[in-house]
């Protein structure tokens, strides 16, 4: 078998309201672009999932990526943790 690889998710949740979808999604690809330069890993992928509420009528969006952790990092992070 294989390298055993370390790979983590992160998730991110808005709400979406009427009439400010694009500014409520331009926020959380900010927000998602923040992360991914803070960890600068190496990132296996990202997808996006509606939330909707009884209708079916979409009120919300996950955003999930997955990314791989580079062990040379974990470890620098021990270090720096209280």
């Amino acid at each position: 078998m294989g390298e055993k690889k370390n790979w983590k998710v992160k998730t991110f949740t808005t709400e979406l309201k009427i009439f400010q979808t694009i500014k409520e999604l331009e926020t959380l690809d900010e927000r998602v672009n923040r992360s991914l330069l803070k960890q600068s890993e190496k990132v296996i992928s990202v997808s996006d999932t509606p939330t909707t509420d009884n209708s079916g009528a979409t009120i919300g969006t996950d955003r999930f990526y997955t990314y791989e952790c580079i062990k040379k990092k974990l470890e620098t992070q021990a270090n720096f943790k209280i």
